[in-house]
């Protein structure tokens, strides 16, 4: 089946299904929160995005071959609920933006800071540093060597604006200066978007409207 993107709490997972790696993704909690659970084709080494909610579903997904790693993409509540359960079951290591780390009340293996690797099997991830939703906001971004890049962007950038600034313009000038800047500017219209809330998105579709996001202020 193709790929959409369109999962609900209590519904199933969708896969995406690269040449190298394996994207299943699953809703969770009742800020319907997206979890991302990436397996290497070559390895079957398994990374988890945010174990936001629900440890049950959450281990079901993985299944009884565990994770390696969880990666935090930031320091809000709604984005590590289910983290210290499913540690305990697992006992992956942690990643989690620096400026963050603290903020999170399962400890941080990994601190993670602008362009630093995390790796699943064989597929090395980049790590951006963005600052605005929180002070240290991660993302992921897959460069796919067989097709265009695919970026896991937690609550930074989602269909139709960036992440909640709560209404500082220091923060939203901060954070849609690093979106423009490492995300947008050297990432392809092609490359597919998967937030942490909702529905997923490309640049593409979302480039044209940065100037509008920028007047309207969030």
């Amino acid at each position: 089946m193709t790929y959409s993107g369109e999962v609900r709490v209590g519904g199933p997972a969708d896969v995406h299904e690269l040449k190298d790696l394996m994207i299943t993704k699953v809703a969770v909690g009742p800020m319907d929160n997206n979890a991302y659970l990436l397996r290497c084709r070559a390895t079957d080494e398994q990374l988890l995005i945010d174990a936001a909610n629900d440890a049950e579903t959450l281990l079901g997904t993985i299944g009884a071959d565990g994770i390696a790693s969880v990666v935090t993409t930031h320091r809000h509540a709604d984005h590590w609920q289910a983290l210290a359960e499913v540690v305990a079951a697992t006992g992956a290591r942690t990643y989690a933006g620096r400026h963050d780390a603290g903020g999170i009340p399962v400890p941080t293996h990994v601190p993670l800071d602008d362009g630093d690797t995390v790796r699943v099997g064989r597929v090395r991830l980049t790590a951006r540093h963005l600052v605005g939703h929180t002070p240290g906001s991660v993302v992921l971004v897959y460069d796919d060597p067989h097709g265009h890049p695919h970026v896991f962007t937690g609550d930074c950038l989602f269909p139709g604006g960036v992440g909640n600034t709560r209404k500082d313009p220091e923060a939203f000038a901060s954070l849609i200066h690093d979106v423009e800047t490492k995300i947008f500017e050297p990432l392809p219209d092609e490359t597919w978007v998967y937030p942490g809330h909702g529905n997923d998105t490309t640049l593409g579709a979302e480039r044209p409207h940065l100037p509008e996001w920028r007047a309207r202020g969030w």
